[in-house]
């Protein structure tokens, strides 16, 4: 997402979120995220076909795929999976791939909110468990895939769902001293091992900043879109972890 500025002016309301998010960031799952060579010969039909055993939609033909999930302890389904593939197709027929077998699994494409062009495609999609986007890049030859499913059931019960036309930061401090995050004109001091908090914020970029004692204060900026929730987290050695998205 672009830079909107330095900052976002919005009322802000914490609540508490339920013990044990301090772990969140910790059991972060990158599986099947390994690298596969397609060994179809280059003459083979350019038609794509559903893989049925693909975590998330997409074709048996790849030159790479992975999965990524994010989970929450004491919650079995993930919050969010991301597929990332890599494809010797033109957009154009992986567009028309995923615009075919989508709806096929439930998945309803929010039509106003398409953007096509000849390089690039997103979509946004509403799956049988949640909110969905695809996203398309034509590179060297390929196409890159990256298709997002988020499941609102499993935010709901982790308490990490947005309110609707909202966005959700939660801030996790997991270190042996007390760190502070600033934000939005708030300045919130966490002591070690509290419980994590959460902040509902107008979609928009925001620059903060964590410090931590023995450690230089850490400023950086931070986009948050509407439906999404990220985490900011202080480390066990009392370093900030890069901010990771949720759901």
């Amino acid at each position: 997402m672009a830079s909107v500025g330095r900052g976002t002016q919005a009322p802000a309301r914490w609540q508490l979120v339920a013990c044990g998010l301090a772990l969140l960031a910790s059991c972060l799952l990158a599986a099947s995220a390994g690298a596969f060579v397609s060994n179809l010969p280059p003459l083979f039909s350019a038609a794509l076909t559903l893989d049925p055993a693909a975590r998330l939609p997409a074709p048996t033909r790849y030159l790479y795929r992975g999965i990524h999930t994010t989970v929450m302890p004491g919650i079995e389904a993930p919050l969010r999976t991301r597929l990332e593939a890599r494809l010797p197709a033109a957009l154009g027929d992986v567009l028309a791939f995923y615009r075919t077998e989508l709806p096929k699994l439930g998945w309803q494409e929010q039509q106003e909110e398409a953007m096509v062009s000849a390089d690039h495609a997103r979509l946004a999609f509403i799956s049988p468990i949640g909110p969905a986007a695809l996203e398309l890049d034509r590179k060297e030859g390929s196409t890159a895939v990256q298709l997002v499913q988020k499941n609102a059931q499993a935010a709901t019960r982790a308490n990490v769902l947005p309110e609707a036309g909202q966005a959700k930061l939660v801030f996790s401090n997991i270190g042996e001293n007390e760190a502070v995050l600033t934000i939005n004109q708030r300045t919130i001091p966490r002591p070690a091992g509290a419980n994590a908090v959460a902040l509902d914020l107008v979609p928009g970029t925001y620059i903060y900043g964590l410090s931590m004692p023995g450690h230089a204060a850490r400023t950086n900026t931070l986009a948050v879109a509407a439906g999404d929730t990220w985490e900011l987290t202080v480390g066990r050695n009392g370093e900030a972890w890069p901010p990771l998205q949720l759901y």
